[in-house]
């Protein structure tokens, strides 16, 4: 007689005992396995196969490939399902998809190659190290399939990034009769919410929550969870809210989806309401709800709501493993700290490629070109190898900075890494070429690109043409942008200051006609402060936040110091027609300026001030900020559309070159 014995314990060793054998090799032991296992005879002898043996490869080169299965071809075991069920679990577990397909192989010439319940552990084995099409044939080539073989593969095509062929099998399914359950609904919903555009996340979502509704499953934590993280994805938070407050049942899948929803639209303010809810109803934040509002505090640069939740973090105890130390990196990054950051990256417990291509990230956004070069440099001599993000951190630091040759090096470089530039590396090498004023050089590689040039690459001509005040190009740049992207305001208003810096005042008011014709609406200049862990925000000219009478009185006291010291308002980025008086008092109460008079009245003497801007700041007010860090003696930080600018004791970290 010929059986297997289940799994079991002995001296704290586990074992499988595989069969009754008259051949034994010298890797098995023979036991009597009576005095563990009640059930067997006592006069049973058994071969008794160690957990890490089950994958021992054959000891004949001619033999199938593992030695188990060689001893089910000797006869020396007879094949059984339990024998299929372990080695194919112990290839799913190690990810060796090479040996499960010896099994299979196995498999397909025994008389189990119909077993549907074997078949679908060898499907799971395929999904789960990432075989897909091994498993679309395994599962095309089943006569017969249960829920759990559908399930399987929806679920893999799910996970694997392929959400179309999860959606499509689900109608074939139905068709052939069977009834999903909740973790085919919820794979289902799954996909959906990794599809590519938000019309087709909300019209196959809806249709899969329908059917879910219909079935009854609608109030299961598992297909609630992800209904309401498919809503939350496409931006349809009021659905979202429906869905979790309906759910009976909760968890911290729940409630991460919910969070993650309002952090990826930059609610920072609901993303932590929800996330004190979470604490105060005795939910553990994971490191996805932590990665999730950090990405949050990172968007809106909100560095105190960034340090509480950190220090959230330090009293969980939990580790700032890698995914989530990035966005932590990322959060002190982008909110004007990159010292936090360094820290932060120097204290993470494994450093992975995204790791070093966000501290990379954080170096050129400050325009620290330097640190970035030893950043890079680090990370080839640990033996990571960069990738194509890697280099464009190189190139958008090179470009910051305007080291030309050096950024042209980097960008040969990709060729040594089998790297193919994308449209990002272009765009920063016609910055470079650009910003070092050679626009004829700029135009030829553009017209020299093995791929079509976009509005981006345009756009970075133009505004090289803006700064060294070449009309022509500028117009003939201007052009190309506008047949590429017309509904982008910035173009146009870079061409309109074109045309007014060169006192071409006509053409830059049909630039401006131009723009109220065609419905192309302006961007309003901002500039925005956070004092308190409230956030304000101002305007040119601003007069409706309560303390305005005191914020123009402060910058007038602070304009005339600066005065004193060498400050002379720079009229020529006024692009109006109006006389030169007009164009100082113009000046003198921009966006960022208000902001920065409000964090004077308001900010402890000698912190740091932070301010955002929307768009890049003005030539005036750099200068102006210089002045001003000397006189005060704080530091000032603020951070534009195009990178951060660090005044302190009358410099700024740009060197006047952004």
């Amino acid at each position: 007689m010929s059986f297997i014995v289940s799994k079991f314990k002995c001296k704290g060793i586990t074992f499988f005992s595989l069969l009754h054998v008259t051949h034994y090799s010298s890797r098995f032991s023979t036991a009597a396995v009576a005095s563990i296992e009640p059930k067997i005879p006592p006069d049973f002898s058994s071969c008794i196969v160690q957990d890490k043996d089950l994958l021992l490869k054959s000891l004949n080169p001619s033999g199938t490939g593992l030695h188990v299965l060689d001893l089910v071809d000797e006869g020396s075991l007879e094949p059984h399902p339990t024998l299929y069920h372990l080695l194919l679990k112990k290839c799913t577990f190690l990810r060796k998809p090479k040996l499960g397909k010896i099994v299979h192989a196995h498999i397909s010439n025994s008389h189990f190659r119909g077993d549907v319940v074997i078949l679908n552990t060898l499907l799971n084995m395929y999904a789960k190290c990432g075989c897909l099409d091994d498993a679309r044939n395994l599962f095309d080539e089943m006569s017969l399939k249960d829920m759990v073989t559908w399930t399987t593969l929806i679920t893999a095509y799910s996970q694997h990034d392929r959400p179309l062929d999860a959606l499509l099998l689900f109608p074939q399914m139905l068709s052939l009769g069977f009834f999903p359950n909740e973790f085919t609904l919820s794979s289902l919903l799954k996909a959906s919410a990794a599809l590519p555009d938000t019309p087709q996340i909300y019209f196959h979502g809806a249709q899969v929550h329908g059917f879910s509704f219909k079935c009854g499953f609608h109030s299961n934590v598992y297909v609630g969870s992800s209904l309401l993280d498919m809503y939350a994805r496409c931006g349809c938070m009021g659905e979202a809210h429906y869905v979790f407050d309906v759910l009976p049942t909760k968890n911290e899948v729940s409630w991460n989806a919910l969070i993650a929803g309002h952090a990826r639209k930059g609610q920072l303010d609901r993303a932590l309401s929800l996330f004190l809810k979470m604490l105060r109803q005795d939910f553990q934040p994971t490191h996805f709800t932590f990665s999730s509002i950090f990405g949050a505090c990172a968007s809106t640069g909100s560095l105190e709501q960034g340090k509480w939740v950190h220090a959230q973090v330090i009293k969980s105890g939990g580790e700032i493993i890698a995914f989530m130390g990035n966005t932590l990196l990322h959060m002190y990054a982008k909110s004007g700290s990159i010292q936090d950051a360094k820290m932060i990256f120097d204290r993470l417990v494994k450093r992975d490629l995204v790791s070093w291509n966000s501290m990379l990230t954080a170096y050129a956004q400050h325009g620290l070109v330097k640190e970035a070069v030893q950043c890079f440099q680090k990370m080839l001599n640990i033996g990571l190898v960069p990738n194509d993000i890697t280099f464009l951190c190189l190139l958008t630091a090179c470009s910051r900075a305007g080291l030309l040759e050096e950024g042209q090096y980097y960008f040969k470089s990709m060729k040594r890494y089998n790297i193919e530039p994308g449209i990002s590396h272009y765009v920063t090498i016609v910055d470079l070429l650009g910003r070092a004023g050679l626009l004829n050089e700029a135009l030829g590689f553009i017209n020299e690109m093995p791929i079509q040039p976009t509005a981006a690459v345009w756009g970075a001509l133009l505004g090289a043409c803006r700064m060294h005040k070449n009309v022509e190009m500028g117009s003939f740049a201007a052009e190309r942008v506008f047949e590429l992207d017309p509904h982008d305001s910035g173009p146009h208003v870079l061409l309109s200051n074109i045309y007014a810096s060169g006192n071409r005042w006509r053409d830059a008011a049909k630039v401006r006609k131009l723009m109220k014709e065609s419905g192309v609406k302006k961007e309003p200049a901002c500039s925005w402060v956070e004092i308190q862990n409230t956030v304000h925000m101002f305007v040119a000219s601003d007069d409706c936040h309560p303390q305005m009478g005191a914020i123009y009185k402060k910058w007038e006291e602070i304009s005339a110091r600066i005065k004193e010291i060498g400050y002379v308002p720079d009229t020529s980025h006024v692009l109006f027609y109006m006389d030169e008086q007009e164009r100082e008092v113009k000046l003198q109460y921009h966006s960022e300026k208000l902001a920065l008079a409000f964090a004077l009245l308001n900010s402890p003497h000698g912190s740091t001030i932070r301010i955002k801007k929307n768009i890049r700041v003005c030539g005036d007010c750099h200068s102006a900020f210089k002045f001003v860090s000397k006189v005060v003696g704080r530091e000032i930080i603020v951070r534009d559309t195009n990178r951060f600018h660090h005044f302190y004791d009358g410099s700024c970290s740009c060197g006047d070159f952004w």
